[in-house]
Order: C-alpha cells, then sequence, then structure tokens
C-alpha cells in the first residue's frame, strides 16, 4: 500500500471496531455487542501529526477455539499482524486480564513487532484505576488507557503509535489502478474468487451464507496492471435482513460498488439469476460502472451440446438492461477461466473511458438518422442537430434537438445501439443528456 500498517488486534468485543471508527472519523467498520462481527481485516487510511498511515481493524482472535469461523478469523489477525509495523493491542479494562489475553501476548511478543498495549473501557478521566497494572504482567510495556467510546486518550495512544512509525517512503496515487467491485448475492463463491486471482487466502471462506460482512480492499498486480479488489458482503433481500449487522453490510457493499471503477457481478450457476442478482446489477448499472458478469460454480453444472449458450441466454434474458455486459463461465474451486477475467477487466475498464471525437460521433449519428428517420407527433418532426461526448467514467452525450418531448425512448435506444455497433462501449453503460436548442442556435453553434 505504499504507507506504514498499524493493526488493532486483541480478543473478541474489547472495542477494536469503537477505536478504528473514532480513528478514521467514519462508520466503516461495524460496531455491535455482539462478539465476532467483524471477521475480515479492513483497511482505512488515517492520519496522525501529519504522518498518513493505513489502520487495520480485524477479527477477534480466540486462541482456544477450533470452530471454522473463530479459527479463520485468528488466521485473519494473524496475517494483518504479519503485514503491520506497528501493532495496538487491545484489552479490556473492565473485563480484566485473561488467559486469552496472555496467550495473545505471547504471540505478538514472538512476531518482534513495535506493540502499544491498549486499555479500553476507561470511561472516567483522571487517575487510572488499580486494576489496569494487572496488564504490565504481560509484558508489553506501559498500557495507555482509553475510552473508544468516548474519545478519551486517543491522542495519547496515537502519540504511541507515532513513535513507532517507520521512515514514510515517496507514494503517489496510482491513477492506473483498476478499483474492483466482486459483488452478488450471499454464498456466490465471491470470496472464494478473490481468494483464487490472488492466489492466497486473504478473504475468509466458508460454506456459511453470510460470511463476508464487511467490504475488504485487497491489492494486487497483474501482468503488469495494479488490481484493487473489494470483496463485498452478499447483499440480501431486505425482508431477510435481521441483524443490523448485515444492515451495515448492505450499505458498504453499495458504497464499494460507487467507488469502483468495474464490478463482477458473480451469479451462482447452480442456482441460475435471482431477483436479487438483477437488482444488484441495477444499482451498478444505475451507477454507470462497469460490469462484468461472471457465472459461477460453472463445474458443477451437467452439460451437454448446447448447454453453455441455452444458460448464456437464460442470463441474458434475465438481465436485459445490460446485454452490454460480458458473460464469463467460470469455476473460482477450480480456476476454470478465472485467467480471463484479468482481460475482460481491463478492457471493461477501458471502455468505461473512451470517449469519442465529436466529428467520429456525428458521423455515425447523421447515418442513423437517414436509415431510420426520427419520430413526429401531431405534425411537428424531431429534429437532432449534433451530439457531443461531455463526460467519461461512464460515457456520457449531450444531444441538443429541437424538442426533447419528441425524443421517444425507443428513439433513443436506436441511437445507442448505433453507437455501440461503432464504438464497442463494451460492459460500460451509456448515459444521454438531452438538450432543446432552436434551429438557429444550432447552427451558429456549428459555426463557430
Amino acid at each position: 500500500m505504499g504507507r506504514s500498517v498499524v493493526a488493532i488486534v486483541g480478543r473478541p468485543n474489547v472495542g477494536k471496531s469503537s477505536l478504528f471508527n473514532y480513528i478514521i472519523g467514519k462508520r466503516i467498520s461495524i460496531v455491535e455487542d455482539t462478539p465476532g462481527v467483524t471477521r475480515d481485516r479492513i483497511y482505512a487510511d488515517a492520519e496522525w501529526r501529519g504522518r498518513k498511515f493505513s489502520l487495520v481493524d480485524t477479527g477477534g482472535i480466540e486462541p482456544a477455539s477450533e470452530e471454522i469461523i473463530p479459527a479463520q478469523m485468528r488466521k485473519q489477525a494473524e496475517l494483518a499482524v504479519e503485514l503491520a509495523d506497528v501493532i495496538v493491542f487491545m484489552v479490556d479494562a473492565k473485563e480484566g486480564m485473561t488467559s486469552a489475553d496472555s496467550e495473545i501476548a505471547s504471540m505478538l511478543i514472538r512476531s518482534r513487532k513495535p506493540l502499544v498495549l491498549c486499555v479500553n473501557k476507561v470511561d472516567n478521566v483522571g487517575a487510572p484505576p488499580p486494576e489496569i497494572y494487572e496488564f504490565y504482567s504481560l509484558g508489553i510495556g506501559d498500557p495507555v488507557t482509553v475510552s473508544a467510546t468516548h474519545g478519551l486518550g486517543i491522542g495519547d495512544l496515537l502519540d504511541a503509535v507515532y513513535e513507532y512509525l517507520p521512515e514514510e517512503t515517496e507514494d503517489h496515487e496510482d491513477d492506473e489502478m483498476i478499483k474492483v467491485a466482486v459483488i452478488g448475492k450471499p454464498n456466490a463463491g465471491k470470496s472464494s474468487l478473490v481468494n483464487k486471482i490472488l492466489g492466497e487466502d486473504r478473504v475468509i471462506v466458508s460454506d456459511i451464507a453470510g460470511t463476508t460482512r464487511d467490504a475488504v480492499d485487497t491489492f494486487a498486480t497483474i501482468d503488469g496492471r495494479k488490481f484493487c479488489f473489494v470483496d463485498t458482503a452478499g447483499m440480501r433481500k431486505r425482508g431477510k435482513i435481521s441483524e443490523n449487522i448485515e444492515h451495515y453490510s448492505i450499505i458498504r457493499a453499495l458504497d464499494a460498488v460507487d467507488r469502483s471503477n468495474v464490478c463482477v457481478i458473480v451469479v451462482d450457476a447452480l442456482d441460475g439469476v435471482t431477483e436479487q442478482d438483477t437488482k444488484i446489477a441495477g444499482y451498478a448499472n444505475e451507477k454507470g460502472k462497469g460490469i462484468i458478469i461472471a457465472v459461477n460454480k460453472w463445474d458443477l453444472v451437467d452439460k451437454d451440446t448446447g448447454t453453455l449458450e441455452a444458460y448464456r441466454e437464460q442470463v441474458l434474458n434475465s438481465f436485459n438492461f445490460i446485454m452490454f455486459a460480458p458473460i464469463l463461465f467460470i469455476s473460482a474451486l477450480t480456476g476454470q477461466r478465472v485467467r480471463n477475467l484479468f482481460d475482460t477487466i481491463v478492457d471493461v475498464n477501458n471502455e468505461n473511458r473512451k470517449r469519442i471525437s465529436t466529428g467520429m460521433l456525428n458521423d455515425v449519428l447523421n447515418e442513423a438518422v437517414a436509415i431510420v428517420q426520427p419520430p413526429s407527433d401531431k405534425g411537428r418532426r424531431l429534429k437532432i442537430y449534433y451530439m457531443t461526448q461531455v463526460a467519461v467514467a461512464p460515457p456520457t452525450f449531450c444531444i441538443f434537438c429541437n424538442s426533447e418531448k419528441l425524443f421517444h425512448f425507443s428513439y433513443l435506444r436506436y441511437i445507442e445501439n448505433r453507437l455501440r455497433k461503432n464504438f464497442g462501449f463494451r460492459g460500460t453503460p451509456l448515459v444521454f443528456k438531452i438538450r432543446e436548442k432552436s434551429e438557429k442556435q444550432a447552427a451558429e453553434e456549428n459555426v463557430r
């Protein structure tokens, strides 16, 4: 990431997410009283005393647990420790020191990373309670007392972290990085796909629906191209969201779409396209993102002659509002055609940023008007003067005409199809703005 990394670790429910949120000033990490809420590593940029660093919130470590989710949470936290430059070890003043705290402290000391001991839930100003002195026995050093909920002692904690930050290296924002949001309904294989792409277990994978609750940014360089993959929580129907936790997950998943360049919509081949898949795709389309449909678990589908084309037809019928999106049939488990996904992402990103000259646009427009006359109503015919591209990502076009009311949706769709036929725009929505002008105004502008 080019910046120092500070990881917040500790056992479940000691207040790690509350501290994370207070420092970054936004509600990115989930905050609930339910143990085990934060499962994957969450990254965010933070700054203190002019020094910028990446702050990482991790799932709680449960050293003795062998259950699937806690065990993988422990693995994620261990990986965060491995990547961190400074570790904030958080404990709970109200519960006091536990055997789990001792085990985690031993693990952190073995990492030989700089450690800052943070004692949370000290909610009163003044002399620290005598109970905190038992934490000296962890062998980490002087504890820093804070109240993550009320914001007490956070400055002292960040001062302690600051002292351990390594020298800052030059880091320039890379405009060429492609941000990819991996979206879809729960348990469609999004995390498995990200893991296959990255070649390591950077995201928790489980058969339990709803495992990924946080949007996790992971950076990778593939064939010289830089990518940021965001594995988002699966978005369920609102009627099935019974936990506040999942509500926050949906907000972050939609936010991941907002800040992405390309959205990979993962469809479960065994379930087929669901109503929720179309809603997710609809949101990405509305936001003007590049869109790729990845039909996952294709290795599990019984096939005979024509199976793929028949399935493709079904997908297109379900996604009839994004028929421009490429469809890939993949298997995140076996890696089948996953390699093709890289080239498709790059291609769709380029199409989303494509710019066409005004001259070329109007050549296509004039040809389209000559082939199919614009509509008319009550003796008045639509006149299209010219068209120009005003923006990219998504490609946005302004069409000047004599009457916006006469510009029927069907004729606009016809113009869009002509543009796609001539210029491609594979995998990207097109946006049109209709502007009324008098014939005299249009003629004067063309002269200028």
